[in-house]
């Protein structure tokens, strides 16, 4: 049975409930099932929750594994070496340097 199911079948006897058309003794077997599906839907929920969660702690992990400090590090140098590597700015007053895109 899926949670879709259940949750039906759960809205079927509340359906059949509300319309006091209910028999004592079918009252009683439709109460005992409602809970039987209650029950199954929680155990649905509580396992959807429980493999969500694995889900993102294991992306929680690889955030953590992707900021690194070491690589942040390894960053900044190669941020300094690429600023050393830069043509210096032609013009001066009055006159535009060389356009980015050009560089």
């Amino acid at each position: 049975m899926t949670y879709r199911e259940a949750l039906e079948e759960l809205e079927t006897i509340l359906r059949a409930l509300e319309t006091d058309a209910v028999d004592v003794d079918d009252l009683t077997l439709r109460v005992e099932r409602s809970a039987e599906l209650i029950r199954f839907c929680r155990h649905k929920l509580r396992h959807a929750e429980a493999s969500l969660d694995r889900v993102f702690d294991s992306l929680d992990e690889d955030d953590a594994a992707d900021n690194d400090p070491d690589d942040a590090q390894k960053t900044d140098d190669e941020d300094e070496n690429d600023e050393a590597d830069e043509p210096e700015q032609t013009g001066g007053p009055g006159r535009p340097g060389t356009p980015g895109w050009l560089r």
